[in-house]
């Protein structure tokens, strides 16, 4: 079975699927992989390294899907609109495909995938539980936009995060507000605490405190009753707008108070709720900084511009996207990991199975036999339930 790395074609996208030092346990699987030359040039990975673990270079986009069997990317179809539809008509019938697909927001996409008899499994989709933590990749690639949001606000913020005692006189520390605190929470407000600062974290779940206090920071304790704020996959659950308004409310004091707020909530498939309003944004001091890791999705702040720096009533909005490809190197390390674990999981023997009774491959999986199969994805396109899976293991 041959397993192609093609290069990401998403404007500004850097990372890539499969890093050299992966190939071996791909080989151990029984997988030839072929990788389109410069796939990881953007990354820090040459051809040449690839070359060195037994990888064959491929000169076209063209060939890879020509000679594979199992694609491996990090942003396909629905993750990159205009440029995954170019892809379309190179897929064969049989062909699988492994990456972000975002099926929930992009929905269509997964049905021109089906459509042209293609095998897809939306890694986003994975169940948050212990058998796929290897695979997770929303978590790994969290990790580092939570890194790389703490690095912007303090390129940004006109003063230094930490206190200093100079012979000038004493530096106070910044105030840093973490709003969220899932993976990419937790990781800011580990970095914010390293760099000195005054850190707070927020989190709707009361369960988060003590993962919050176990980093330094402190919790915000708000008289709300979140309910159930997580799905069975356990995933963020989106709450009602008279919850988000009480949220805000409570957080008006706290968020004026602060000197760089980040944001880090999401809801898959939907747009990202409204945390910060313009007129919390207006009762922040001058100077400071919201960073809005939610951007790509509309963004947890009211005043955020997607994929733009800008400044609103003397505040800097940083509403940059797709940061986890700003750190191509280590990101695209961990990205590898996760989907050599997947494909290690599903390929066995050289061959892909599918076993309907997994819960891994059952969630993720999205497009088989010319049609599409998750239940969340069908009832957004309007399609009626799908039947009953057979019984026991299937090949593909």
């Amino acid at each position: 079975m041959r397993v192609g790395i093609l290069k990401e074609t998403l404007p500004g996208e850097r990372r890539v699927a499969i890093v050299p030092a992966v190939v071996p346990s791909l080989a151990k699987a029984g997988l030839e992989v072929l990788v389109e030359s410069g796939a990881g040039a953007a990354a820090g990975f040459s051809d040449a390294a690839y070359t060195e673990h037994g990888v064959r270079v491929v000169a076209s986009r063209a060939d890879v899907f020509a000679q594979a069997d199992l694609l491996l990317q990090v942003r396909a179809a629905g993750a990159n609109p205009a440029a995954g539809r170019r892809d379309l008509s190179l897929y064969r019938p049989g062909q699988a495909v492994v990456g972000f697909l975002e099926p929930l927001g992009a929905p269509d996409a997964v049905l021109d995938l089906a459509r042209r008899g293609v095998v897809a499994f939306a890694l986003e989709l994975l169940p948050r539980v212990a058998r796929a933590q290897s695979m997770d990749v929303l978590s790994s690639q969290a990790t580092v936009a939570g890194y790389k949001g703490v690095l912007l606000a303090a390129e940004v913020l006109p003063k230094m995060f930490p206190m200093l005692m100079t012979a000038a006189g004493t530096i106070t520390p910044a105030r840093v507000l973490v709003m969220g605190a899932g993976v990419a929470g937790l990781q800011a407000i580990a970095v914010a605490r390293r760099l000195g600062a005054l850190v707070q974290g927020y989190d709707v779940r009361p369960a988060a405190k003590e993962q919050v206090e176990s980093l330094g920071a402190k919790f915000v304790e708000l008289p709300l009753e979140p309910g159930q704020a997580e799905d069975r996959g356990g995933y963020a659950r989106a709450m009602g707008e008279e919850f988000y308004r009480k949220q805000r409310e409570l957080l008006t004091r706290v968020v004026a108070e602060s000197d760089v707020v980040i944001t880090t909530a999401l809801v898959p498939g939907q747009r990202a709720p409204v945390l910060v309003t313009n007129d919390m944004v207006g009762s922040m001091k001058p100077g400071s900084v919201i960073v809005d890791l939610a951007a790509e999705r509309g963004g947890n702040c009211e005043a955020t511009r997607p994929g733009e720096v800008a400044e609103a009533m003397g505040v800097t909005i940083v509403g940059l996207t797709n940061l986890a490809s700003t750190v191509p190197y280590d990101a695209s390390q961990m990205y590898a990991r996760n989907i050599t674990a997947f494909v290690q999981h599903v390929v066995k023997g050289g061959q892909l199975k599918l076993d309907p009774g997994d819960d891994i491959v059952r969630e993720s999986l999205v497009a088989r036999d010319s049609d599409v199969v998750h239940p969340r994805v069908r009832a957004l396109l309007g399609l009626p339930s799908a039947p009953d899976a057979a019984q026991g293991e299937r090949r593909a």
